[in-house]
């Protein structure tokens, strides 16, 4: 079982100060360890040798038969146990102990067989100074680890704060602004070329990309507005011709397909203005069921229309009617029967018992000039729909339902 952790443990930001403060512990702890040692021995050193050149004073004067001096004595109680075993059995050393509540450097050596002669050297100023270094040493690495880490968290910060901000436009570019730039300072034409660092390449490379993104799609947007134009002037006049035509099938085939390259050519038109933004909608009160009531009328018959709840909605009723009739002769189109359109509150389904949406189709929503499975049409009914429910400020979701058919579902704001 792998514990969970906190969601802001995964940041960058979090990562690196675990790093930098880890870092910082670990070379503190090692310089304060170096330090350590190596003023500790030489303090110890010097008590060391001072002991010993006193314990060699006394020994002098013990075995001219001169009084000790204070500090020295053979055989003195307080001398620890294992010093006088090593200066019994013929050795001299030293051992730092407590004598009388104070800290004091130990030195014997053997004198008249087995006894020990030892002397006494205070060793509270050496103690002193070591806990000093040891506090100051405490002291002055939290207030480098503090220190450092306040400077990386604030290299950090600015980083993450470039990070988030190409994230953002990322996003808003996905979402449909294909204006959005990150225009990061250290991607300017008077940076030099050494300046910019990895964020920035990023950052770069994301407005490039949005740029020629936008250029292609302003590009196909006014191949489609512009070929929709120029086809309205001979289908008009092809359309006047075929009504002269005397009657018979030859006749019907020719009106049925002229009108048809007619609905494409309007199709074409109402998205190259969808493609635009430049749509305004016309804001009335509506009640909705009877409204989707009037688009299924005119989208043919054969559609059930369930009202579970009634609800007003501020909307555009033009457009919803052309959004609510694109969905219905979708499903009369590539599905099957009962079409069934369903008004519950302000969320509007519409279901047929076919094979469904396409997986790409409920992956990334309709795109034009896109069927599967052979079926007729040239998809752009779901793609009106969907950029005019966006002009409504309603969101147009497609499903399949579990037990077969297609599912779309408009979520329009109540009044």
């Amino acid at each position: 079982m792998r514990l969970a952790l906190p969601p802001w443990s995964g940041t960058l930001a979090a990562k690196a100060a675990a790093f930098i403060t880890v870092m910082c512990c670990a070379l503190a702890a090692l310089l304060g360890v170096l330090v350590h040692v190596q003023v500790t021995n030489q303090t110890v050193g010097q008590a060391r040798d001072q002991a010993l050149q006193r314990l060699a004073q006394a020994t002098q004067r013990y075995e001219a038969g001169d009084t000790l001096r204070r500090g020295a004595g053979v055989d003195p109680p307080e001398l620890p146990g294992e010093l006088r075993e090593l200066a019994v059995a013929g050795d001299r050393g030293t051992m730092v102990a407590d004598s009388e509540g104070r800290p004091t450097m130990w030195a014997a050596g053997p004198v008249d067989g087995e006894r020990a002669l030892a002397v006494a050297v205070d060793y509270s100023q050496q103690a002193r100074t070591i806990e000093g270094l040891d506090r100051a040493i405490v002291w002055s690495s939290g207030l480098a680890i503090g220190a450092t880490l306040l400077v990386g968290a604030f290299a950090v910060t600015r980083v993450t704060r470039r990070l988030h901000t190409t994230a953002r436009v990322a996003r808003r570019i996905s979402a449909g602004d294909l204006d959005a730039r990150v225009n990061d300072p250290r991607t300017g034409p008077r940076t030099p070329a050494g300046a910019q660092d990895e964020v920035a390449a990023v950052a770069a490379a994301l407005d490039s990309m949005a740029a020629s993104l936008q250029g292609k799609l302003l590009a196909e947007q006014r191949f489609t507005a512009d070929v929709a134009h120029e086809l309205r002037t001979p289908l008009t006049g092809l359309h006047a011709a075929a009504e002269l035509l005397p009657p018979g099938r030859p006749t019907e085939l020719v009106r049925d397909r002229v009108a048809a390259l007619r609905t494409l050519t309007e199709d074409l038109l109402e998205i190259s203005r969808l493609d635009t933004g430049r749509e305004r909608v016309e804001l009335d009160t509506e009640q909705l069921g009877p409204l989707a009531e009037r688009a299924v009328r005119a989208a043919g018959d054969g559609t059930e229309v369930r009202v579970v709840r009634d609800v007003s909605v501020e909307t555009d009723r033009r457009r919803l009617e052309r959004v609510l009739g694109n969905l219905v002769a979708n499903a009369h189109k590539h599905g099957r029967g009962p079409v069934v359109l369903t008004v519950d509150g302000p969320v509007v389904t519409v279901r047929d018992h076919g094979d469904g949406f396409p997986e790409y189709l409920v992956a990334h929503g309709p795109q034009r000039f896109r069927t599967e499975g052979g079926t007729r049409g040239h998809g752009l009914g779901l793609t009106i729909a969907r950029g005019q429910a966006e002009v409504l400020g309603a969101r147009l979701e497609f499903a399949n339902a579990p037990e077969g058919g297609a599912v779309a579902t408009l979520r329009l704001a109540a009044e």
